[in-house]
């Protein structure tokens, strides 16, 4: 019913968002002589942040078609190489003259970077795919929204997510490198530990979790806690809702994207609210450089998707009730996940100091669970001075994280290229 109330109040403010968007449109108008006095600022900035607050938040795009490698712009197509009704495998193809021209002759690193299924698209990691691109062929999961996929297509859960991450990996080929970021730690690590025990040719070369909850239970941040407090029955009762027409999965049920959002939102609501003021502020003021900034922010925050009812809740169950993974009691289609039958994939971790989401040592529990892995193999690095976000995205991301995960990765190359020659 309130996915139903949800898409009503959408409707219900049609007329005053299109009247909002005339209002906004006169008042910025070059033609209008009065656009530039405080009165017509003012009214173009109410008409334009009510406009924003009432709009629906599309996918996002990737917004670049370049990249910086060596100085050398090369151009870089999104082009699809696999996909199943629930997510669909972007091979970021850069083009090969450009590569040349910046000196790059030899195939480089293939890095599959599996997004998060916990609500925002997988644009939200542009600023990881950039930097990734400077020196491996990028290969990222962009997850399809629960409401778009018709009930016919059949249910997608937490099993089903572990199985799409093999599958995936096999079409990178042999010995490829999957970074993790945020929600798909515990399923990731699952798929390689049963891809190591089955001595996939294509099971992983590194494997990098970026601020994974792979043991919930340590460091409890505000998240882990409304779980722990909540019996499962609750969420079963205050978070799936069912898609209502018009949209294709009309009839499932899914934890919508708006419920997250309002949760997310609900948690600094004072900042949302300060930041959405400025913003109303700085078009006041003329200030467009700073407005610009407000709207790729939210336009990105603001786009969420739904999960399907029985992928949320198992993650629920699976990584922050039960904890069946750390506790080595997780079983994949009758199978016992054992972590520790991986032996030769090199594990980084990266952790952020000021993680509010997974709290210190949550990643780091990895190093633990992969036993068989030899030191030399295992690397931790907790990041200081950043958030969740901040793991992998921004400025420290680019020049302190990112480079020791390229670090990470060449190693594990170049000891292939030894067991190479050697053979």
């Amino acid at each position: 019913m309130l996915y139903a109330l949800y898409e009503a109040g959408y409707y219900a403010t049609t007329p005053l968002r299109y009247a909002a968007r005339l209002t906004r449109d006169f008042w910025s108008s070059p033609l209008n002589p009065a656009a530039e006095s405080d009165l017509g600022r003012t009214l173009y900035a109410g008409a334009d942040l009510f406009a924003n607050l009432t709009r629906r938040y599309g996918k996002p795009g990737w917004g670049f078609d370049t990249v910086e490698i060596e100085g050398h712009p090369v151009r870089v197509r999104p082009t699809e190489v696999w996909s199943s009704p629930w997510v669909k495998l972007t091979h970021f193809a850069r083009d090969m003259a450009d590569m040349r021209k910046a000196g790059r002759r030899e195939l480089e690193p293939a890095v599959l970077i599996v997004a998060p299924l916990s609500g925002h698209y997988a644009t939200l990691l542009r600023g990881t795919v950039q930097a990734f691109l400077q020196d491996h062929e990028v290969f990222i999961t962009e997850w399809s929204n629960a409401r778009d996929v018709p009930v016919m297509e059949g249910r997608f859960d937490f099993h089903d997510y572990i199985d799409h991450v093999r599958q995936m990996l096999r079409v990178l080929g042999p010995r490829p490198h999957v970074v993790a970021v945020c929600q798909p730690g515990p399923p990731v690590l699952a798929a390689v530990s049963l891809m190591a025990e089955d001595g996939e040719e294509c099971r992983p070369a590194t494997m990098t979790f970026m601020g994974s909850p792979i043991d919930a239970r340590l460091s409890p941040t505000v998240t882990n806690r409304l779980a722990e407090e909540k019996p499962f029955a609750w969420f079963q009762s205050n978070m799936i809702y069912t898609v209502p027409s018009p949209y294709p999965g009309a009839g499932r049920r899914v934890y919508p994207g708006f419920v997250q959002l309002a949760s997310f939102m609900s948690m600094n609501l004072e900042k949302h609210q300060e930041a959405h003021l400025r913003y109303l502020q700085h078009l006041m003021q003329g200030d467009g450089d700073s407005a610009d900034k407000h709207l790729e922010f939210y336009d990105e925050y603001l786009a969420a998707l739904d999960l399907s009812e029985e992928f949320y809740l198992q993650t629920v169950d699976v990584v922050f009730q039960r904890y069946l993974l750390p506790k080595g009691e997780l079983v994949h289609r009758g199978r016992p996940v054992r972590p520790e039958l991986i032996k030769d994939v090199g594990l980084l971790t990266v952790e952020g100091e000021n993680d509010d989401i997974s709290g210190i040592g949550q990643t780091q529990a990895a190093h633990a669970l992969c036993a068989g892995l030899p030191d030399e193999l295992k690397e931790d690095y907790v990041q200081p001075h950043v958030g969740h976000y901040g793991v992998f995205n921004g400025k420290r991301f680019r020049e302190e994280i990112y480079p020791r995960v390229r670090a990470f990765i060449r190693r594990a190359e170049q000891g292939f290229d030894k067991q190479r020659a050697a053979a």
